[in-house]
């Protein structure tokens, strides 16, 4: 059976201390922001929150390119930059990219950044270049909380298929039919104390 790289974000461990972006940002040489955004879900906020007062809940999403299995933003480019390796991840070839943005269109899940200065989309590799020596993705490796998990989906014995085996995760918008790479476990019920 052919590798399946992906992830598996963990939202109970999940701190929202952005240490994935700043290790996103150091290893990609980005300029401004990261290709990894974290949203805060629920809370105090009465128009964000999750369950009801008292019992309110909060967690955090993390937005990056999902490494889909049917990736809408390949199909979209007209000069074929978008490929996809044998093992899942998504990438851009900067030498043929002509920065046409084609891809940021098709991308539902807004995982594609442009670069003005380059005139080239940029996007998450899950740091293809670690991967291809042995290492994880540098997000995976400064997790402050131990949330992310990095491996092939494929293979039951993995982390991040363990973790799916023990808690049933969810992927973000599961109609685009796109099959993320990405999933997310959500937090668990907690109990009066």
């Amino acid at each position: 059976m052919a590798k399946r790289y992906g992830l598996v974000i963990d939202q109970e461990r999940c701190i929202g201390c952005h240490a994935c972006t700043v290790a996103c940002k150091a290893e990609n040489d980005i300029d401004e922001g990261s290709w990894i955004k974290v949203e805060t879900v629920g809370g105090a906020s009465m128009d964000t929150a999750r369950g009801k007062y008292p019992e309110l809940t909060m967690c955090y999403t993390l937005h990056f390119c999902q490494h889909c299995a049917n990736p809408p933003c390949r199909d979209a480019c007209p000069v074929e930059a978008i490929s996809q390796r044998p093992d899942g991840i998504v990438l851009i070839d900067k030498d043929k990219c002509n920065g046409c943005r084609a891809c940021l269109d098709a991308c539902p899940y807004d995982a594609i950044s442009f670069n003005e200065e380059s005139n080239l989309a940029e996007k998450c590799t899950l740091c293809a270049h670690r991967i291809d020596q042995g290492l994880e993705p540098l997000c995976v490796a400064c997790c402050e909380g131990e949330a992310m998990r990095f491996g092939d989906l494929a293979d039951p014995s993995s982390e991040p298929s363990k973790l799916l085996a023990r808690r049933p995760g969810y992927t973000l918008k599961p109609e685009a039919g796109t099959k993320p790479g990405v999933h997310f476990c959500p937090p668990l019920p907690h109990r009066k104390v």
